[in-house]
């Protein structure tokens, strides 16, 4: 009997993003989330960071930023997760066949990349997800259906390809694991000037970056490569990176994914030949890639994540050649991890009455992922009741600002202290530092000379106060500290500095 497969991908998208919005309703926004606010704040052609496209993609979803909450953030993510799968699906049915499509839906959504951390959380992945996917279902169209004569098949391409560069630049790879399987397996293709002028369009979409960064001399790619400039081996970084992607991705679709990888490369009958060399073009160089900055420089496991995609139709395939069910055990197991994770995270974030980072009190609760997300919410409303208890009594004037020295916990404090007492919030530092804060001081009365300032020290970020800002003001007051309590314990501390009499303005950030 043929099962309705399509009927099963509407089912599984609508209870993946009913999952998702409760998990958005429980947990906080963690420390990127809240720094990516500050790109709907104040939208450019492109930030210190990255490309706009998670700013403009905010505002959307926080309806031009009337709707504010973890949930509003969030939204795009999950939204984009329900396009990315179906866009999954139709790959995989171009392919293949439904079934092995199916397979690949359920690998995409049982992983923690794409189904959790671009598809529910709110980072450039999130916008950039719907892009990918729907360039590899371009592609597979180009390929399969032969459409490499029909004009729109490759400007649509290029303008997919230029989307998810304005989500996170390397997009770009994109045409370098499309180009790379050309000469590999379509070097007639190379004459078709429809490919090139699918590359012009994406490269018309990447001109607001260029632009951006000619107006702030690079410093997006100085940055950047300040951070991969190590020219010595360190096999500890690799193997972080290695066990950072199996977690990411879960490990049981890690293992999935070798697994079905190893019997493509002894059978080599999984797909046609030109679709096998199209999936490993895409993801394996990318993949390869991000291993060799490893080993040179600490990553992040996230860099790597969109190479893994064209790996799940691996994948899936060979689930499908394994399996007859709806649910393979293999995908059990995997979602079985999956709400274990969560279910267990929000457990900690919201109940646990200990801290799992540091227990030294001058560093309380560093490196606890919980922290990142919990607490904030309290905190900022009992800072407002402060800061209108200090009003009142004359302590301190209504306009006071917060001062922060670095974009974490600036963007915290931003979302959910800045925003409900209606403080402006000003970076001093070093650009390095406060990152885009640096522009977002642009938007906010700046500092004078006798003005008087707050500013928050969360115990898992310690600052040393005095020596940060005692050259800028008079006096810095013993702090106030406010106790964060989860389970009837104190898992965390905020001090909260007044800082009086600014007597010397802090020098500009940005030339």
């Amino acid at each position: 009997m043929e099962k309705n497969y399509k009927k099963h991908l509407l089912l599984l998208t609508i209870i993946a993003a009913a999952i998702k919005i409760i998990v958005a309703c429980l947990v906080e926004l963690g420390n990127d989330e809240v720094y990516y606010w500050t790109y709907a704040l104040q939208p450019d052609y492109n930030h210190f960071d990255h490309p706009p496209m998670v700013g403009l993609l905010i505002r959307l979803t926080s309806l031009n930023l009337h709707w504010a909450s973890g949930l509003s953030l969030r939204l795009g993510a999950i939204i984009g997760c329900g396009i990315s799968t179906y866009f999954i699906f139709q790959t995989g049915k171009l392919i293949a066949n439904e079934k092995t499509a199916w397979y690949t839906a359920l690998v995409y959504n049982c992983s923690v990349y794409s189904g959790f951390i671009a598809g529910m959380f709110i980072l450039p992945d999130s916008p950039q997800m719907p892009f990918w996917t729907g360039a590899l279902y371009l592609m597979a169209q180009i390929i399969v259906l032969q459409k490499d004569k029909q004009l729109s098949y490759w400007l649509g391409l290029g303008l997919t390809i230029g989307l998810a560069c304005l989500c996170k630049v390397h997009g770009l790879y994109l045409w370098v694991g499309f180009g790379l399987f050309i000469l590999l397996q379509r070097i007639k293709w190379l004459l078709n000037w429809r490919l090139y002028l699918g590359v012009a369009v994406t490269l018309l979409c990447v001109i607001p970056i260029v632009y951006w960064n000619v107006q702030n001399d690079f410093i997006t790619y100085k940055f950047h490569s300040e951070r991969v400039e190590h020219t010595v081996a360190e096999w500890d970084n690799l193997l972080q990176e290695i066990i950072g992607e199996l977690a990411y991705q879960n490990p049981v679709v890690y293992i999935l994914i070798i697994v079905a990888v190893i019997y493509f490369i002894r059978n080599k009958t999984i797909f046609p030949k030109p679709i096998n060399a199209w999936l490993l073009c895409m993801g394996l160089p990318m993949i390869l890639f991000f291993w060799g900055i490893a080993l040179f420089n600490a990553s992040l496991p996230h860099w790597s994540g969109p190479g893994y995609i064209p790996l799940y139709f691996i994948a899936a395939a060979f689930l499908a050649a394994k399996s007859n069910t709806v649910y393979p055990l293999f995908i059990k197991i995997a979602g079985g991890i999956v709400l274990f994770v969560l279910i267990g995270g929000i457990a900690l974030a919201r109940f646990a009455p200990f801290n799992v980072g540091s227990k030294h009190l001058d560093d309380y609760g560093e490196y606890c992922p919980t922290l990142d997300i919990s607490g904030w919410e309290d905190f900022g409303e009992a800072f407002n009741t402060l800061v209108k208890k200090d009003i009142a009594t004359g302590t301190m004037k209504k306009d006071a600002p917060i001062v922060a020295a670095n974009w974490f916990p600036a963007g915290h404090e931003l979302f959910y202290v800045a925003r409900v007492t209606g403080q402006p919030l000003l970076g001093i530092g070093k650009l390095t530092e406060i990152h885009k804060f640096a522009w977002l001081n642009e938007t906010f009365k700046p500092l004078q000379l006798g003005d008087d300032a707050y500013c928050i020290v969360p115990s898992n970020a310690p600052l040393k106060v005095a020596e940060t800002y005692s050259k800028y003001f008079t006096t810095i007051e013993p702090p106030t500290i406010i106790n964060q309590i989860r389970g009837g314990k104190m898992v965390r501390y905020f001090k909260i500095y007044r800082l009086r009499q600014c007597r010397q303005l802090p020098p500009p950030v940005l030339q």
